[in-house]
């Protein structure tokens, strides 16, 4: 029997550790993106689910809280050499849900599986108060406690990096979880957590994974004991679930779309400016948030930077990845398919020049270039999340500053030049949550602060202790005296 062996969890939800029960929505079939065959039969939850499973996680994280933090680490440790042991396995079930590559889906479960689980693990010994001074005869410190049950949102692009890091935290501070993935990635990004945190040793109804529809997650969001929720998609999801939070005064963390500029000096390798860009633009078919979205190319090396990135793209092979070497898989699904093509179709009739790609069969849609991109245009002006690359021209570094900055959007930035200290002055002139001199704008790591500005998320609330810390817990102040004080009344 294999880790993932379906007969666990065939046609069921996880309901806490070690109870694989039947959810009360419908069963349905997890299809692969590549062929269209069904991997197995998922079970989908309801909000009735929801409120059981709130119900449990109450209960279990008071004890969880209560435990020695030392216990928590241990259990974030074995689910981290759990990752490690069943790599292979879980790369392949990546490859098949989502469609990603395998080097793709080996950096998720190495780094958002096996890392954060580390990190975490770290995390739940690290300092968690100060003492603060007092103008009174008495001590006063302030020290973070557990939020209770936190809710996580999780996407279908990056299943484990974009749950795990939210679980993993949450689970390290003394918090329960309540996991809604994405239905199309409900093994990769549901069964697989539930599995690693069963073998770890999490302790029974404080992981609870219920994939299941827009009602489960407005279940999640608007129940009265999750005080937390941890969001990544869309920019019109993600605006839903903070007004609809607000109502209930929840704390919300928001990680939302882009439309992340990648700068091109006149001074950089071009042969190296357009592989940089070519990853940026098409590694996971698109399909990141901080995917680089527009190419704002100094005008003098523009026409030689468009055709090296079209040799790039043209270049690149689409297909399964589980039974060719290829660079690019399938988009997810038809429906997103179909929204790339008309951005791409649009742009073409709004002006711009197809430079490359612009076709696709079934699911696999070809690398695409586009140049001379009116600003107009849904390429330039919306998120696409496929592997299209529009290419714009500036004259000079105010208009580069003024088109990178000139989007609702702020999560990722790139600028390419030989001198450093430009790029640097010119990223100041440009509000994003994350910068990098001198590469793409695809670059997370399980340390640092991660999350976007504007229409791109609430700044960073995931990666690093003192983020992990301000999302999933709170500050108590507490005074303790040696004697009653004696008041006047």
């Amino acid at each position: 029997m294999t880790f993932l062996d379906s007969s666990t969890w065939e046609g069921r939800v996880f309901s806490g550790s070690g109870e694989w029960i039947s959810g009360s929505g419908e069963v349905y079939d997890a299809v692969e993106p590549a062929t269209g065959k069904p991997l197995g039969r998922v079970g989908s939850a309801t909000p009735a689910d929801v409120d059981r499973a709130v119900e449990r996680a109450v209960r279990a994280q008071r004890e969880w809280a209560a435990r020695p933090y030392s216990d928590r680490a241990a259990v974030l440790r074995r689910a981290a050499r759990l990752f490690e042991e069943h790599q292979r396995e879980i790369e392949t079930w990546l490859m098949r849900e989502s469609g990603a590559i395998r080097p793709f889906a080996a950096l998720q479960v190495t780094s958002g599986g096996a890392e954060e689980c580390h990190e975490a693990a770290a995390l739940a010994g690290a300092p968690y108060g100060e003492l603060l001074r007092s103008g009174q005869q008495r001590l006063s410190f302030a020290r973070r406690v557990p939020v209770g049950v936190v809710g996580v949102i999780a996407p279908f692009n990056v299943p484990i990096i974009l749950a795990m890091r939210a679980v993993a935290p949450a689970l390290a501070l003394g918090n329960a979880v309540v996991l809604k993935p994405d239905p199309r990635t409900a093994i990769s990004g549901g069964v697989v957590f539930a599995r690693i945190f069963e073998e770890a040793g999490l302790p029974p109804g404080l992981l609870h994974v219920l994939p299941g529809g827009a009602d489960v997650g407005a279940a999640v969001v608007e129940h009265p004991r999750i005080p937390v929720i941890a969001f990544t998609g869309s920019t019109r999801a993600g605006r839903a679930i903070g007004v609809a939070a607000a109502q209930h005064l929840k704390r919300v963390h928001l990680e939302l779309g882009g439309n992340s500029a990648l700068v091109i000096m006149d001074d950089v390798d071009l042969d190296k400016a357009a592989s940089v860009g070519a990853w940026g633009s098409f590694v996971h078919a698109g399909q990141i948030c901080m995917a680089s979205s527009r190419h704002l190319v100094h005008a003098s090396v523009a026409d030689d930077y468009t055709v090296l990135l079209a040799q790039h793209a043209d270049a690149l092979p689409v297909g399964d990845p589980t039974t060719e070497q290829v660079a690019l898989g399938p988009v997810i699904d038809a429906g997103q398919r179909d929204t790339v093509h008309r951005i791409v179709t649009e742009s073409v009739g709004a002006g711009a020049r197809l430079a490359a790609g612009g076709t696709y069969e079934e699911l696999f849609y070809r690398p695409t270039v586009l140049s001379d991109v009116p600003l107009t245009a849904p390429a330039y002006a919306q998120e696409i999340f496929g592997p299209v690359a529009p290419v714009v021209t500036f004259q000079d570094l105010d208009e580069a500053a003024d088109l990178a900055a000139g989007t609702e959007y702020g999560l990722s930035l790139g600028i390419l030049t030989r001198d450093v200290m430009k790029g640097l002055a010119l990223a100041e002139r440009i509000p994003s949550g994350l910068v990098h001199i001198n590469d793409q704008t695809v670059n997370d790591e399980t340390l640092i602060p991660f999350g976007g500005v504007g229409d791109s998320g609430t700044g960073a609330r995931h990666g690093g202790a003192a983020a992990n810390l301000d999302a999933f817990t709170e500050q108590q102040w507490v005074t303790v005296r040696g004697e009653l004080p004696h008041y006047p009344f």
